[in-house]
C-alpha cells in the first residue's frame, strides 16, 4: 500500500471518529455543568455537607426535653412485696408496670448553645467546601477545554502545512518531468510530505487524548460521543491586565474565594467548640418528672361492708337490748382487678437534679485544652491558605505577563518567518534556491504559527486564572 493510500485511510478513520460519532457539540458551560453534576469529588463534598447538617439538627434536638415510655411484664418468683399489705409473699406472681419519664436541662454552662453554634458553622463550612470543590473542577475543566481547542487549532495548522507540502510536491513533480528541476528536489519534497503527514496524524491523535482528559475531569464515559464547540480564540473575552493587579485581586479573593470563606467558618466553629467544652465543666441543672403505675397478680386483703343490726346497749332497769343498724366489715383475701390496681398505684414525681463534675479522670479539662489547640491550628491553616493564595495570584500575574510577552513575540516571529518563506518560495520557483532551504523556511514558518497558537491559548488561560481568583468565574464567550 502506498503512503498516499495509507494517509487517506488514516485520515478517513479519524474523520469518522470525530464526525460520525460526535454529533452534538459541547460548549464550556455545558461541560462545567455536567462535571459539577456528575463529578465524584463534588458528590462526596455534598455528602459531607449533608452529614454536617444532620449533626447540627441532632444538637438542636438536644434542647428539647427527653420523653421515655417504658413497660415490663413477667413472672416474679420468690419473696415478693405485696403493694397492698407490704407483706412478703413467696408464691409466683405475674407483674406488669408502666412508666413515663421526662428530663429537661435548665442550665449546663451554655454547653448546648455553643455546641449548636459550632455545628452550624461546621455545616456552613462544609457547604463552602462543596462550593470550593465545584470551583476547582470548573478550573480544571476549563483548562482541559482550552487544551482541546489548542489541539484542534494545531491540527488545522498541521493540515494546512500538509496541503502546502503536497501542492509544492505536485508543482515540483511537473517541473521535474519538464526537465527544469532535478529529481532530487521531488524526492526531498516527498520526504517532507511524509513528515507533515505524520505530524498531522499525531496532532489528530493529540486531539483525541485531550478530549479523553476533558472527559475524565467531567466523569463522562470515554465511549460517549463528544465534540467541543470551538469558538475562535480571538473572540474569547479577557479582562484588561491593568484591572487584574495582584494586590487588588488578592483583596477580592479573600472575600470571594470559597477556601477563605471555609477557613473563616471553621475558625468560628472551633471557637464555639472551645466555649462548649468549657461549659461542659460547669454544673448541670435539670428538671426530671416521672409517671408510673404497676400491677401484681397476688391476693390481697379485701375489706367489704355489709349492713346489719348490732346490740349497742341495754335499757336501764329492764335490761332490754338496744339495737341499731350499721355496716359490718368483713376481711377476705382476693385479687384486685387489673385496671383497679393500675388506677390505685398511679404515682407522679417531679424534681430537680443537680450534677456537679468533680473528678472525671481529667476528661473535661483535656477536651477543653484540645479545643483551644484546635482553634489555634485553624487560625494557622487560615494564615497558610492566605499566604498560598497570595503567592498563587502573584505567580499567575507574572505568568500572564510572560505569556503576553511571548504571544507578542510570536506574532513578530510569524510575520518574519512568513515573509522569509514567501521570498524563499519565489526564489525556489525561479531556481535560485534549493529544496532543503525552501523546506527549512517552510518548517520555520509552520513552527512559528504553532508557537503562536500555543502562546495565545497559554495567555488566555493565564488570564482566566486571574479572573477566577478575582471571583469573575470562567467564561469563554461573551454574554
Amino acid at each position: 500500500m502506498s503512503n498516499k493510500k495509507l494517509l487517506l485511510l488514516l485520515t478517513l478513520s479519524l474523520f469518522i471518529f470525530f464526525n460520525g460519532y460526535a454529533q452534538d457539540k459541547w460548549d464550556l458551560k455545558r461541560c462545567v455543568d455536567y462535571a459539577v453534576a456528575n463529578n465524584i469529588s463534588v458528590k462526596q463534598a455534598d455528602v459531607q455537607a449533608r452529614l454536617s447538617k444532620l449533626t447540627l439538627a441532632q444538637s438542636q434536638w438536644s434542647q428539647i426535653p427527653t420523653l421515655l415510655f417504658g413497660t415490663g411484664v413477667g413472672l416474679n418468683s420468690g419473696n415478693t412485696l405485696n403493694p397492698t399489705s407490704y407483706s412478703l409473699n413467696t408464691s409466683t406472681a405475674l407483674y406488669n408496670n408502666f412508666s413515663l419519664q421526662s428530663n429537661v436541662t435548665v442550665f449546663n454552662g451554655f454547653y448546648l448553645h455553643n455546641l449548636i453554634q459550632a455545628n452550624r458553622y461546621a455545616w456552613q463550612a462544609a457547604l463552602t467546601n462543596s462550593e470550593k470543590t465545584k470551583n476547582d473542577i470548573t478550573l480544571n475543566v476549563a483548562n482541559a477545554y482550552l487544551q482541546v481547542l489548542l489541539a484542534k487549532e494545531q491540527t488545522e495548522a498541521s493540515q494546512l502545512q500538509l496541503r502546502l507540502s503536497q501542492n509544492q510536491l505536485a508543482i515540483t513533480q511537473k517541473q521535474v518531468k519538464a526537465g527544469t528541476l532535478p529529481e532530487l528536489n521531488a524526492a526531498e519534497l516527498e520526504a517532507q510530505v511524509a513528515q507533515d503527514s505524520a505530524t498531522y496524524i499525531n496532532s489528530q491523535g493529540n486531539v483525541i487524548q485531550m478530549v479523553l482528559t476533558l472527559k475524565a475531569y467531567m466523569d463522562l464515559d470515554a465511549g460517549v460521543p463528544f465534540e467541543v464547540y470551538a469558538p475562535p480564540v480571538e473572540d474569547i473575552p479577557i479582562e484588561k491586565l491593568a484591572d487584574l493587579q495582584p494586590e487588588s485581586v488578592y483583596s477580592l479573593a479573600l472575600a470571594y474565594q470559597p477556601l477563605q470563606k471555609m477557613d473563616a467558618l471553621q475558625i468560628e466553629s472551633a471557637r464555639k467548640s472551645m466555649a462548649a467544652n468549657k461549659g461542659a465543666m460547669y454544673p448541670v441543672l435539670s428538671v426530671v418528672g416521672q409517671l408510673g403505675t404497676n400491677y401484681l397478680n397476688l391476693p390481697s386483703e379485701q375489706v367489704t361492708y355489709t349492713p346489719g343490726i348490732v346490740n349497742v346497749g341495754y335499757v336501764e332497769g329492764t335490761n332490754a337490748h338496744v339495737f341499731d343498724t350499721t355496716l359490718i366489715p368483713s376481711i377476705n383475701n382476693a385479687k384486685t382487678p387489673y385496671f383497679k390496681q393500675i388506677h390505685q398505684y398511679f404515682s407522679q414525681t417531679l424534681g430537680l437534679n443537680l450534677s456537679i463534675p468533680i473528678l472525671n479522670n481529667g476528661t473535661l479539662r483535656t477536651n477543653y485544652a484540645k479545643s483551644k489547640l484546635n482553634l489555634r491550628n485553624q487560625e494557622l491553616q487560615r494564615d497558610q491558605d492566605n499566604l498560598t493564595l497570595k503567592n498563587n495570584i502573584y505567580q499567575a500575574y507574572t505568568q500572564a505577563i510572560t505569556a503576553l510577552q511571548k504571544f507578542e513575540a510570536n506574532k513578530i516571529s510569524v510575520a518574519a518567518t512568513e515573509k522569509s518563506y514567501d521570498y524563499a518560495q519565489k526564489r525556489y520557483n525561479v531556481g535560485m534556491l534549493n529544496t532543503i532551504d525552501l523546506l527549512t523556511n517552510q518548517n520555520n514558518f509552520f513552527n512559528a504559527r504553532v508557537n503562536l497558537l500555543s502562546s495565545q491559548f497559554d495567555y488566555v488561560f493565564k488570564m482566566k486564572v486571574l479572573e477566577y481568583y478575582k471571583g469573575l468565574g470562567i467564561k469563554l464567550t461573551k454574554e
